[in-house]
Order: C-alpha cells, then sequence, then structure tokens
C-alpha cells in the first residue's frame, strides 16, 4: 500500500512537455504550434520542391518553357488578332509580367485545395498542425516566382539594349508586399477550398474550371486602360488581383495604374480570405478523416 502511494506521489510531480486538449472556442487557432513545427514546415518545402522536378528531364526548365509558350500564345490571340494595345511596354514583356503574377496565384491556390484529399494518409497516422501543409506549398512556390522573374529581368535587359527605356524606380521594392498579399491571398482561398472539398467533392472540379476563368478576369492579357470605356470594367476592378496586377507592371514599367485605394482593397480582401480560411480550416481538420 505504501509503494502504491509513492507511486501516486510521483505521478503526482512528474512535469509535462506537451499537452495536446481539444480546441473549445471558435476563434482558438493556435497558431503557436506551427511557429513549434517551423522544422518540419521546411522540410515539407523541399519535398515540395524536388517532387516538382522528380523524374523529369528538363527540371526546373519546366517554369521558363510554360510562360514562354503562354506568352507566345498571348501574341497571336491578342496582339496579331484582338490587337489590344500594351500601353508602349513590348508586348513580349507586358504578358510575361502578367503571367509571372498570375502563376503564383493560381499555383498556390491550385495546391492548397486538395490540401486534405492529397495528404491524408500521413493526415490519419501522425500528429502535427495541418496548417503546415498549405504554409509550405505558398514558400516552395516563392521559387517559381523567382525564377520566372528573372527571366522576366533577363529579358526586360534584352529590351533595353534594343532601345526600349527601361526605368528603374524605387516602386521596385513593393515587389515583395505584392508578392506576400498574392500568397496570403492564395493561401486563404485554397484552404477555403479545401475545407470544403472535404464533404462536397464537387469543388474539386470546379477549381481547375474557376481558375481558367478568373484569369480572364484578372488584367493579366490587357491593361485596365483597355477597359476604360467598358461597361465591364467595374467586374474587372473589383477582382482583388487586378490593382496587385497593376502595381507590378508600374513598378517595373512605370506604366499602368497604381491606387493606393486599390492596394488597401486588395490587402483587406487577403486580410478577410485569410482569417476566414484559417477559422474554417481548423474547424473542419477536427474531424475531417471521418468525411475524407
Amino acid at each position: 500500500m505504501t509503494t502504491y502511494n509513492e507511486n501516486v506521489a510521483q505521478t503526482d510531480d512528474e512535469q509535462w512537455d506537451i499537452v495536446i486538449e481539444p480546441r473549445s472556442g471558435l476563434f482558438e487557432l493556435n497558431l503557436k504550434s506551427v511557429w513549434h513545427y517551423r522544422d518540419l514546415l521546411w522540410l515539407f518545402v523541399k519535398r515540395d520542391f524536388t517532387a516538382q522536378y522528380k523524374q523529369t528531364i528538363l527540371g526546373p526548365l519546366w517554369h521558363l518553357i510554360q510562360p514562354l509558350l503562354t506568352t507566345a500564345m498571348f501574341l497571336v490571340v491578342f496582339t496579331r488578332i484582338a490587337r489590344i494595345p500594351t500601353e508602349g511596354v513590348p508586348p513580349v514583356l507586358f504578358y510575361m509580367s502578367g503571367l509571372t503574377v498570375w502563376n503564383y496565384f493560381s499555383a498556390c491556390l491550385n495546391s492548397t485545395s486538395n490540401t486534405f484529399i492529397a495528404n491524408s494518409g500521413i493526415f490519419g497516422k501522425v500528429y502535427f498542425p495541418r496548417l503546415v501543409i498549405p504554409l509550405s506549398v505558398v514558400l516552395s512556390n516563392i521559387s517559381r516566382f523567382i525564377i520566372q522573374l528573372v527571366l522576366l529581368f533577363s529579358i526586360a535587359v534584352y529590351y533595353a539594349f534594343r532601345g526600349y527605356h527601361l526605368v528603374i524606380s524605387p516602386f521596385l521594392l513593393l515587389i515583395p508586399v505584392l508578392l506576400l498579399v498574392l500568397a496570403g491571398m492564395g493561401l486563404g482561398l485554397g484552404i477555403i477550398i479545401s475545407s470544403l472539398t472535404t464533404k462536397y467533392r464537387d469543388f474539386t472540379v470546379l477549381v481547375g474550371f474557376g481558375v481558367q476563368l478568373l484569369m480572364y478576369l484578372t488584367p493579366v492579357a490587357y491593361p485596365l486602360s483597355y477597359l476604360s470605356s467598358s461597361k465591364y470594367l467595374k467586374f474587372i476592378y473589383y477582382n482583388p488581383l487586378s490593382p496587385l496586377l497593376e502595381a507590378f507592371r508600374y513598378a517595373l514599367f512605370n506604366t499602368g495604374s497604381l491606387s493606393a485605394s486599390g492596394l488597401l482593397y486588395s490587402c483587406c480582401c487577403m486580410i478577410i480570405l485569410l482569417f476566414s480560411g484559417i477559422l474554417l480550416f481548423t474547424k473542419v481538420e477536427k474531424s475531417f478523416m471521418d468525411t475524407v
């Protein structure tokens, strides 16, 4: 009997490093755990980066080939056939600048929107903050953005030697800010869709189709000034991606529009999407294994 009491006393004196408890409040996001698992986050970033090039012949060159081929198609359709102006910017630079921004956003959205379904195997075996997976996707896609941005700068230098007046302005410092807003917007919208696809698989089909339509509602292949007298301008302008893309072109080529109110609108949309997405994501992750 004495031994039993000693064991109980020893148990009461034990100090636990980690205590796993169920979340009770709606706004209990427990984001500190993501920081505690930052090493795992970087491991997933490395995994995503290497998985993109595994068993491929050209490897990272695909990140250069894709925008070049798309730019060539835009040149034929929008310049040769539709004859849409590019505000004095060489069409190749105009289209590639839009595609650089769009490709990063669409890659983040498409990858994070499939988080629960694509990783259900690992989610069912080990515990870690589920938000680590979509965060790793957003971070790993930055490498793709940098590769395409270097390609864009290289072509811009080529055009500068051919006589194009390339303006280097302090607005180039806006690019990291624009990238941050794009990342937050892609992450927020992606995890919202991912949370909904655990129960409604139709969203998986709609995402690819919706992303293609959204590109044409974003000034990727045309400037906003081209629609200045169109009744559809307000639909394009209310797209939170439009001010970001116009600001990106303004920072690079000093053309287009840079609207402080538009950037503020995009930032507010990003915050709302990101906060709503994290709330929905943390709510769904408690029981998603029962529906996946």
